[in-house]
């Protein structure tokens, strides 16, 4: 996905559903509290009560022949709270530290074991301990384990070479469809469903290491490349006593299908799993028997463009919830234009639209059902900002929003199993982030004191120099955008413009919340030095305007996204006499990158300088996952491909170009870097480059904020006029 660790998302736009995986955090087994790492220890801490508990104080977490406690990454309680489980000496996979050691303590004994001792140091992912307590499995160098806890034995389930990988992913699952943690324990604690993604067949792409040897090396990564055919992907369940796997029978050609989402269906007999077709237009269900193989799918659904499968519940893998009793779960679907839940009886026949109305599910957060609700983040009347509503399970009523009308902004939540208290957190544009524990559905602060209703201050709205507006352009297309002020601001004089573009389907920029208006790469102060910052949506945003909205960049990255832009500029030029339409920038990173290059190559007469970091100069060379979803296939329509990569239109640079990229970046590769300089010498345009050597799709070197701010304030003088 273009915008993951990017700088600009990282310090601007401040997206929260893709937190650094694993929890340092979790509810208590009735839901009433929370157990939290303060100080090395694990603390329990009762909403009701108010009172703290240190459950695991640090000095258990030494071990045998250490002499300080282990960092706790995270934790997680057997389901008897016999023991619990410790993730610590992490090491990065790709985005996030997947990969470690796990301790095991035993709450009685107070004994402090680690699995997996005679692998590799760090090697291990995702253990989890089965639900019955005797047993714990592990991934580790691409490999299933299971250990016996009473005596440390350890079974290998998989002997996969090569690129073979089960119970995690290869980079494009991981990277595309957030698939990391790839196994699940059955419930009768006697088998292990996992997936299996055979990337032998996908061709490495070589990053090329010329600085730490004198001798240049290469770094593989199995990148399957747009239009090249995607790795097998297939669902086996192991017999922990035989390590026996059975296959799952799932129709159609594994090469040609992805299987995004999987799970037992609540029993230890079948497994659930969502197929989607290559071209990720149609998604089917399907149960599979865990003994036999046998598939079976019961619900399906199209979509012109693509069926989206990225909302989960509260950041899980899982597309669907199950109610209690197991006859019903709740699925999300833009079928009916809008992202809403519906309620699916478990044979598919029968399902009943949960959310109604003319609103956007943007995270699914938690089922009440004892008070019979469901519980969502939405925002139908301002798709900047972030608000938490309910719904009643049997699509009665209407949308009630929980979340206190004068707290204006953007929210997050996460809801206690029982649905009776959520940690709350609360900012927008003029308020810095603020968290409180909080009743539902009364929404009111458990301690008084920590109240973000007592500390919000709407006065500090009148000193922000950050505004909000909406731009209708000559194609009658309304966006939503921001404004950044310079300080001392005078509307009789004319300002510099900087603009701050993303545009393709990953992500917003504009969104009320705390840091919008700042730029993390400028070196100083942008509105001190006498600079507008300004940024707008255009279509095809992931904005909660409805299905037609995000679904009109289709097959058009790089051309309906850059005219809306340019549009929108061209707007603002006219509407607001302080913008000096001589002094106009872009700026953008990733797919942001992308989308300055084509301003800066298609609208020469609008756009003068621009600043691109690690672009997708050339579509074809980004991943097949990402671009066929968005694109389609470059087999049926590479005009589309052509035109809305920047390489093809390189020819028409005659503003200024600052172009940066790192040479290892294993998500936009460094190739982009070269094709579009080959072009650019082709047609003597003159631009200045700068290659980070080693960096990856987030450069992070003071020296970056020093060469952006400087070839700003050269290219695009600051202060009024």
């Amino acid at each position: 996905m273009l915008r993951n660790i990017t700088l600009i998302a990282l310090l601007l736009f401040f997206h929260l559903s893709h937190a650094q995986f694993g929890a340092s955090s979790q509810w208590t087994e009735d839901g009433n509290g929370n157990y939290s790492v303060e100080k090395g220890a694990i603390v329990k801490t009762d909403f009701k009560t108010r009172a703290k508990e240190t459950i695991v104080p640090a000095d258990w977490l030494i071990p045998a022949g250490a002499d300080k406690p282990l960092a706790v990454r995270s934790f997680t309680f057997s389901k008897d709270f016999g023991s619990v489980l410790i993730f610590t000496n992490t090491r990065r996979v790709w985005r996030y530290d997947t990969r470690g050691d796990y301790w095991l303590l035993d709450l009685k004994t107070h004994g402090l074991k680690q699995l997996g001792k005679e692998l590799p140091e760090a090697s291990l992912m995702f253990a989890k301990v089965s639900p019955d307590g005797t047993k714990a499995a592990y991934v580790s160098r691409n490999n299933l384990y299971v250990e016996q806890l009473s005596n440390g034995r350890v079974k290998q389930l998989t002997f996969g070479k090569g690129k073979l990988i089960s119970g995690t992913f290869d980079w494009a699952y991981e990277e595309e469809f957030d698939c990391r943690d790839g196994f699940r324990w059955s419930p009768d604690s006697k088998s292990i469903a996992f997936w299996e993604v055979d990337a032998n067949t996908i061709r490495d792409f070589y990053m090329i290491n010329t600085t730490d040897s004198i001798y240049s090396f290469t770094i593989p990564v199995e990148y399957p490349k747009v239009g090249e055919t995607p790795s097998a992907c297939r669902i086996g369940v192991v017999t922990v006593a035989d390590g026996k796997t059975v296959w799952m029978k799932v129709p159609g050609d594994s090469r040609q299908h992805y299987i995004p989402r999987m799970d037992w269906a609540e029993n230890s007999e079948e497994v659930i799993l969502q197929q989607l077709n290559r071209k990720q237009n149609q998604s089917k269900l399907y149960y599979a028997n865990a003994r036999t193989g046998e598939a079976k799918a019961f619900y399906e659904e199209k979509d012109e463009a693509w069926v989206d499968v990225r909302t989960s519940w509260d950041g899980s893998q899982g597309g669907w919830r199950w109610l209690k009793g197991n006859k019903d779960f709740l699925w999300i679907s833009e079928k009916d234009g809008w992202n809403h839940i519906f309620r699916v009886s478990r044979d598919g026949r029968k399902e009943t639209l949960v959310t109604r109305g003319e609103l956007d599910v943007i995270s699914p957060l938690a089922v009440d059902e004892t008070r019979g609700f469901v519980y969502y983040l939405a925002s139908p009347f301002n798709a900047t900002q972030r608000y938490l509503y309910r719904s009643r399970l049997d699509g009665q009523g209407e949308a009630e929003r929980v979340t206190p009308q004068v707290l204006e902004g953007s929210h997050s939540y996460q809801i206690s199993p029982n649905g009776l208290f959520a940690v709350h957190a609360f900012s927008n544009y003029y308020t810095p982030p603020m968290t409180e524990a909080i009743t539902l559905p009364e929404h009111q602060p458990i301690n008084a004191t920590e109240s973000i209703l007592a500390r919000f201050d709407p006065a500090k709205k009148a000193q922000s120099n950050v505004e909000f507006f909406k731009v209708v352009t000559e194609d009658d297309v309304e966006m939503d955008g921001w404004m950044a002020k310079p300080k001392n601001f005078d509307p009789g004089r004319k300002y510099p413009v900087l603009f701050l573009v993303y545009g393709e389907p990953a992500a917003q920029t504009v969104t009320d919340r705390f840091g919008i208006g700042r730029n993390g790469l400028y070196d100083g102060d942008m509105a001190a030095d006498g600079y507008i910052y300004i940024s707008v949506d255009n279509r095809g945003t992931p904005a909660p305007k409805g299905r037609a909205w995000r679904k009109a960049i289709y097959r058009n990255i790089g051309i309906l996204n850059i005219r809306d832009q340019a549009m929108a500029c061209k707007k603002i030029i006219a509407t607001y006499p302080f913008v000096d339409a001589t002094r106009i920038a872009v700026h953008g990173w990733s797919g942001g990158g992308s989308s300055t290059l084509n301003l800066l190559f298609k609208y020469p007469e609008l756009y003068q300088t621009g600043i691109a970091g690690a672009a997708v100069a050339n579509q074809l060379t980004y991943d097949n996952i990402y671009q066929e979803r968005y694109m389609g296939l470059p087999q049926e329509n590479l005009q589309d491909f052509t035109e809305g990569s920047p390489v093809t239109h390189a020819r028409n640079l005659k503003g200024n170009l600052l172009y940066i990229h790192g040479t290892g970046d294993d998500n936009v590769h460094y190739q982009n870097a070269e094709m579009l300089i080959n072009e650019l010498i082709k047609y003597n345009r003159q631009f200045q480059f700068m290659p980070y050597p080693n960096r990856n799709h987030g450069v992070r070197d003071k020296h970056l904020n020093t060469l952006f701010t400087n070839y700003l304030k050269q290219h695009c003088p600051p202060g009024a006029r």
